[in-house]
């Protein structure tokens, strides 16, 4: 007796479907990680910031390390130690100065806003009230302003109890954030190689060493990058601060302060930590001015010409471009930490598009930021 087959055009229409259910399965899946990452992309900045803490930790460490012999543990709070101890000795010397610059640049900085909107007749936006301020603080807000059967020095204190209430909240999510991020770091940094091991063991065997490879490459361009970062921070908030001492604008140390901060926001920082210098200047004076640009664009070109090149060989040589982008949709996207983070996720994208699409999947020849040369 014959075995009875299904006709071939009814097994080419059930291998179709087939197909046509694995992509649908596919395409739902994919969609689902997406809400899922979307749900969760605050945790995953975080995550990402500990990274980067256990980057600056490890190469803290390496010197005591490589150098001095001592293992990986005892190395690690050596380099956690020198760490502290350059930012203890830091804020011993400057603190308080840098505590009375600030104080100065805040109270400075709202009467040169004003003179601003004065002499062009244009209103700028209010910038001490977060967008999305919490409802109990607005309801807390209106409530003293309109106690008490309305006096105008009851709507003035509501109103200040509402900006003092959201900047305490802005500061003390930024503050967990921070402490969140510098626990999270020294736990990676403890056994980054456990840590990898166990991410890798996720994937399937044959992708194992490609894995652990692309870590690797990621590890020493997020090393590269924190290094040239520190030494550009270091620079232009060196040359900043004598520059403004020289052209004797307040707050000297404060304004050099701030332009190495905001250093770590490529393509847009120094633009914005030539802000607050040029509105101190604006109300000195056209001259001051002029020399406060001229300070900003002189600082900028030692950083792009003389800096940089040194730097080179530890830099991610990602597109100015590609940088400015990242840094508007990721800060869109994630807020403020995006923005400050926005740097760092872009070499880590940029060395995954580069070493396993451009490289592994087209097979075409590139060079790819941290791989040993």
């Amino acid at each position: 007796m014959t075995e009875q087959r299904p006709p071939p055009s009814a097994t080419g229409g059930q291998e179709a479907e087939t197909a046509f259910l694995r992509r649908v399965l596919i395409v739902t899946a994919v969609a689902a990680l997406a809400l899922l990452v979307w749900a969760v992309r605050g945790a995953l900045l975080l995550l990402f910031g500990a990274v980067v803490v256990a980057v600056l930790l490890l190469a803290a460490a390496r010197p005591f390390r490589d150098r001095l012999g001592l293992r990986q543990g005892l190395a690690l709070v050596a380099g956690g130690g020198a760490v502290l101890a350059v930012l203890a000795l830091a804020t011993w010397l400057v603190g308080s100065q840098v505590r009375a610059q600030v104080e100065v640049l805040g109270q400075r900085l709202p009467e040169a806003t004003r003179s601003l909107e004065q002499r062009f007749g244009i209103e700028l936006p209010d910038l001490s009230q977060k967008e999305g301020q919490d409802a109990a603080v607005q309801a807390a807000s209106r409530a003293a302003g309109s106690g008490g059967g309305g006096g105008g020095g009851l709507s003035e204190l509501g109103d200040a109890v509402g900006r003092i209430a959201a900047f305490g909240a802005v500061v003390l999510d930024a503050l967990s954030a921070l402490l969140l991020a510098v626990i999270g770091g020294m736990y990676l940094a403890v056994d980054p190689a456990g840590q990898r091991r166990g991410l890798i063991a996720l994937l399937p065997q044959s992708q194992h060493r490609r894995a652990e490879d692309f870590l690797e490459t990621c590890g020493r361009a997020l090393n590269g990058w924190l290094l040239a970062t520190l030494a550009s921070m270091a620079a232009v908030g060196t040359l900043v601060g004598l520059g403004a001492w020289a052209l004797g604008l307040p707050a000297a140390l404060a304004l050099g302060l701030f332009a190495a901060l905001t250093e770590i926001v490529p393509v847009i920082g120094p633009i914005i930590g030539a802000v607050p210098a040029l509105l101190l200047a604006l109300g000195a004076g056209g001259s001051t001015l002029l020399w406060t640009v001229l300070l900003f664009i002189a600082v900028q070109q030692v950083e792009s010409n003389l800096l940089q090149p040194l730097l080179q060989k530890r830099m991610a040589d990602v597109p100015p471009v590609l940088l400015l982008l990242s840094v508007v949709a990721v800060g869109t996207i994630l807020g403020v930490g995006g923005l400050v983070l926005a740097a760092p996720i872009t070499v880590v994208a940029f060395v995954a598009v580069q070493k396993l699409y451009v490289r592994q999947t087209l097979g075409n020849p590139t060079e790819v930021p941290g791989e040993k040369g």
